[in-house]
C-alpha cells in the first residue's frame, strides 16, 4: 500500500479516538489542526507533514491509552519516529522526536508557556522526565532539528480545540508527497 494511502487510513479509522489528556479532541482533530497551523505559519511541507504526524505514534500504538492513563509514559514521540522514517527523512522525523523534550524546555525557559500549557500536559509532564534543568535546556537546544522540535511543540499546544473547522486530510497531501524520501 502507498504510505500515503496507509497513513490517511490510520486517520481515518483508529485516529478518531479521544486526544489523551484533556479527552477534548480525537487524534484525527488534533492532527489536523496542528497541521493547519504549521500551515499558516508558512511553514515547510516536510514540518506540516511533522505537525500532522506528530502524535501518530498514540495511535499505532495499541499500549499507549492504557500507559498514559496510568500516568506513564508511552513515548509516542519515538513510536512515532521509529514508524515513519521508513518513508521520511530527519526533517520530518526528527522535530516529531523531539516535541516531548520541547515542553521540556519550554516550561524551564518561557514562563509564559507554563501558563498556556493544558491540563493533560501538565499530567503528561511528570511521566516524561519533567521539566529540564538549565544544563538539560542548553544540552536539548544543541541537538540537531532541537529548534524544530519546539517550534512543533508551539503548534502542538494551539492545536486542542472541540471545535475547530480544519482541512481534510487530503488537504496535506501534497505536504506528505513533497517529504517522502522512500
Amino acid at each position: 500500500m502507498d504510505p500515503i494511502e496507509k497513513l490517511g487510513e490510520i486517520y481515518a479509522t483508529t485516529g478518531h479516538e479521544i486526544f489523551e489528556g484533556d479527552r477534548t479532541v480525537s487524534q484525527t482533530s488534533h492532527a489536523l489542526q496542528t497541521a493547519m497551523v504549521a500551515e499558516a505559519a508558512g511553514a515547510s511541507a516536510p514540518m506540516i507533514t511533522a505537525a500532522l504526524l506528530h502524535d501518530i505514534g498514540r495511535i499505532v500504538n495499541p499500549k499507549d491509552r492504557e500507559i498514559t492513563d496510568r500516568g506513564g509514559d508511552a513515548k509516542h514521540e519515538i513510536v512515532a519516529q521509529k514508524f515513519l522514517e521508513t518513508w521520511f527523512g530527519s526533517d520530518v522525523t526528527m522535530p516529531i522526536y523531539w516535541h516531548v523534550a520541547a515542553k521540556r524546555y519550554l516550561m524551564a525557559t518561557d514562563p509564559a508557556y507554563q501558563k498556556k500549557v493544558s491540563g493533560g500536559s501538565h499530567r503528561s509532564l511528570k511521566g516524561q522526565g519533567g521539566v529540564f534543568t538549565e544544563a538539560e535546556a542548553e544540552e536539548f537546544l544543541a541537538q540537531p532539528f532541537a529548534k524544530e522540535g519546539v517550534e512543533l511543540r508551539r503548534w502542538d499546544d494551539l492545536a486542542k480545540l472541540p471545535d475547530a473547522v480544519t482541512p481534510d486530510f487530503d488537504h496535506f497531501i501534497p505536504h506528505l508527497r513533497a517529504s517522502l524520501t522512500k
